[in-house]
């Protein structure tokens, strides 16, 4: 089987939700978050191997936060409900299924990473770091699709 890299990211900074008056689904990144996004995509676009394909929650602050990837890639981001809060364990396990061939990066929110995160240790994925998922965040897992290795850590750009 070849080796893949996954590239689990948390969104961006988008404020408070608490001070959002609107549809939540709607909420944009912050100037900060925005400045997360832009770094995130250049720590990305220069990992080898890059991903070849973006899968985020149809969640505005999602959305914006593989942006600057999908530019600097030349790709397209695609939404999945699956990856939108208050998904599933069973959705993310089928998700899992379908993305586990490719180099690709999962953009989604606090309570589905670590559904993600969980499913990937329990395949095989040994963290380098206690298991965490701060907004801005990156988990990257290295290996073969049902069978992963290293799992590593990138904390928010603004707190390396």
């Amino acid at each position: 089987m070849r080796a893949v890299t996954l590239f689990v990211v948390r969104h961006a900074h988008a404020g408070q939700r608490s001070a959002w008056a609107g549809d939540d689904r709607l909420r944009p990144l912050s100037e900060r978050g925005e400045a997360q996004a832009r770094s995130i995509a250049a720590t990305l676009a220069a990992w080898d191997p890059t991903p070849v394909r973006l899968l985020t929650s149809p969640s505005r602050r999602c959305v914006q936060t593989v942006e600057p990837l999908a530019g600097k890639l030349g790709l397209r981001a695609d939404e999945d409900a699956r990856l939108f809060e208050g998904a599933g364990r069973a959705e993310v396990v089928r998700l899992l299924g379908e993305v586990g061939g490719d180099d690709v990066v999962l953009c989604s929110h606090g309570d589905v990473i670590p559904i993600l995160v969980d499913l990937l240790v329990a395949e095989g994925l040994r963290p380098e770091h206690d298991l965490r998922w701060q907004k801005a965040s990156v988990w990257v897992a290295e290996g073969t699709a049902g069978a992963w290795g290293r799992g590593r850590y990138l904390p928010p750009p603004d707190r390396a």
